[in-house]
């Protein structure tokens, strides 16, 4: 089969949805000879920040000279951007070759999302990577990364998300992300809710796993020469983040805490690898800006959490207008998440991404109505792009949100890319 057959091929294993459960990836594995068992792996789960938090440690890590991979989801414009070695996608060849392995072996039940995490033990046990960076797709407990040999578990923000799946409040969905803390492995625990913290210390008391807290252990204090990390005898000052948005700073005292404890285990980084790391990190469609007039952002809130933090860094940029166009999923809290960026839209366009799950344009666009808010149906992604562009002022901002399905095709239009649909 050809690379793009391969992934047609790959992604039909959507049909089978999400299946909790870790016997069909562990099945996989067994008979290419458990790849992951020769990787040291940090995993990620939560809700919001776990890819860039993941990026952050990436891009330092890789700042520190160790060969370094980081598997995350969804892909925003090509597959590739899953399977990462050192700050650069593995080439379509590599890919490909895995993704033959891999469904010569996988059961015909196995889902996509057990087919791509085997890929991407797979390739990075033969890349030899020194670190395994393994961000969970949904979950924790029974998400298919949680067969890596973790040495240290980051638990990022936690909220409503995956209600159907996780359970329908925070304390049980914090349970199910506590499920990949590993007997006595550390772990970073990024700003909760009480109804989250409380069932993550409890899982972390019961391993035995050392607890790194934010607001205890460690922090980040803002400060106008730049974001200051603070950490028991550790103070790095005037910090340069990459990544944009009042909320990394956040996500990038987690990576810092990550990387400082992974000396315990071998791996020496010092001050400088970790500034070079926070300055060069890369993390598409999360507050990315392109210039031009009127500029465009694009920021892949997709629940009232993520909401809230785009809302809150909107504060940074100053603009006349903002034209809102948005898409968002059927399966999500919309009505929450939409009704907070409401708020602040003097224009709304809404899309309709092109996945099954994808909300119609014209029913987002009868809500906001219904909330007093000015607002068009334009179907694709792409026309609802041109069209606020074309409506706006060189001093207006066009922000494209709602969902990261619509963020990638919003990208891949902007950047003249071909768009790979996505699924999983």
């Amino acid at each position: 089969m050809t690379y793009d057959e391969i992934l047609a091929h790959i992604f039909s294993r959507g049909r089978f949805g999400m299946k909790p459960g870790l016997e069909r990836v562990t099945e996989i594995l067994a008979r290419l000879g458990n790849p992951h068992e020769k990787l040291k792996a940090v995993q990620i789960a939560g809700t919001n920040g776990k890819g860039s938090t993941g990026a952050f440690l990436s891009s330092i890590m890789t700042a520190a000279g160790y060969r370094t991979a980081f598997f995350s989801s969804p892909h925003l414009v090509r597959f590739s951007e899953r399977f990462r070695i050192n700050e650069c996608d593995v080439c379509e060849d590599l890919l490909h070759e895995a993704a033959l392995r891999v469904l010569a072996v996988a059961p015909a039940e196995a889902t996509f999302f057990e087919i791509v995490t085997a890929i991407a033990f797979l390739l990075f046990a033969e890349a030899k990577v020194e670190l395994a960076i393994m961000e969970a797709g949904m979950g924790g407990r029974w998400d298919a990364t949680n067969v890596a040999n973790g040495i240290l578990a980051i638990i990022t923000p936690i909220s409503l998300d995956h209600c159907a799946w996780l359970g329908n409040s925070v304390a049980l969905i914090a349970a199910e992300k506590a499920g990949i803390i590993k007997s006595g492995a550390p772990v970073v625990i990024a700003p909760q809710e009480p109804e989250a913290l409380r069932p993550l210390l409890s899982a972390a008391e019961s391993f035995n796993s050392p607890t790194y807290l934010y607001d205890r252990d460690f922090s980040m204090v803002a400060s106008s020469a730049g974001p200051a990390y603070r950490a028991e005898e550790v103070a790095l000052e005037e910090l340069e983040l990459a990544l944009q948005g009042r909320f990394q700073s956040v996500n990038a005292a987690s990576a810092i805490t990550t990387a400082r404890i992974l000396g315990d285990f071998g791996f020496a980084v010092t001050g400088i690898a970790i500034r070079k790391g926070l300055a060069a990190a890369v993390w598409p469609g999360r507050l990315e800006l392109f210039a031009g007039e009127p500029r465009v952002l694009l920021d892949g809130a997709h629940n009232p959490a993520g909401a809230r933090s785009l809302c809150d860094s909107l504060k940074d940029f100053s603009y006349k207008r903002l034209f809102l166009v948005v898409g968002m999923m059927a399966d999500k809290a919309w009505q929450d998440t939409l009704a907070l960026l409401l708020r602040l839209a003097d224009k709304v366009i809404t899309v309709e991404p092109a996945l099954d799950r994808a909300l119609p344009a014209e029913e987002l666009a009868c809500f906001c109505r219904g909330e007093g808010v000015d607002a068009v149906s334009a179907g694709r992604v792409s026309a609802g792009l041109e069209s606020a562009k074309n409506a706006a002022s060189p001093d207006d901002l066009v922000l494209v949100t709602g969902s990261l399905f619509t963020v990638g095709e919003a990208r891949a239009y902007l950047t003249g890319s071909s768009f790979m649909l996505i699924r999983g």
